[in-house]
């Protein structure tokens, strides 16, 4: 595998790639916290406290909206960097992403985890999403060689 691919990320492109990942990274407060609140909710009804049980309601509801806004926030705080023309080459030993500012090499050995998702492949390091690879910009070919790729090496580091 080598091959070497220019493409230009959109700002919509780029933070639904961040919210991927943030979201698979924080699979667990995304449940953990609104079931946190709805219990308190409960605890407060029995005690009788309903404005604090209402309150810890209505946050249990808002809180995946509010954390994605965060998440849209942050992107958006990225976006200059990240949304510029991009040359990616990947080989078996890693990827490489160039632009105008910057050159970043990133060996396939330092991701835990490369998640396949029909938009990206997310990389993770540990359980921080840690970038992503956009499947647009490479093509047929190219994606069905990298899938393999990643495939095998998840059942090799299995």
């Amino acid at each position: 595998m080598d091959f070497t691919v220019t493409y230009h990320p959109s700002p919509d492109e780029v933070a639904r790639a961040l919210q991927q990942g943030l979201r698979r990274q924080l699979r667990l407060g995304y449940l953990a916290a609104p079931a946190a609140l709805v219990l308190l909710g409960v605890v407060c009804v029995v005690v009788g406290s309903r404005g604090v049980a209402i309150g810890s309601f209505v946050a249990a509801v808002l809180f995946p909206f509010v954390l994605n806004l965060s998440i849209r926030r942050t992107a958006r705080r990225q976006l200059a960097y990240l949304c510029v023309p991009t040359t990616l080459h990947v080989t078996g030993d890693g990827y490489e992403c160039r632009t105008e500012q910057s050159t970043t090499t990133m060996r396939w050995s330092l991701f835990s985890q490369v998640v396949s998702a029909p938009e990206f492949w997310l990389l993770f390091v540990g359980k921080q999403c840690a970038g992503f690879l956009p499947r647009r910009a490479f093509d047929p070919e190219q994606q069905a060689e990298l899938d393999r790729f990643i495939a095998a090496r998840q059942v090799g580091a299995a």
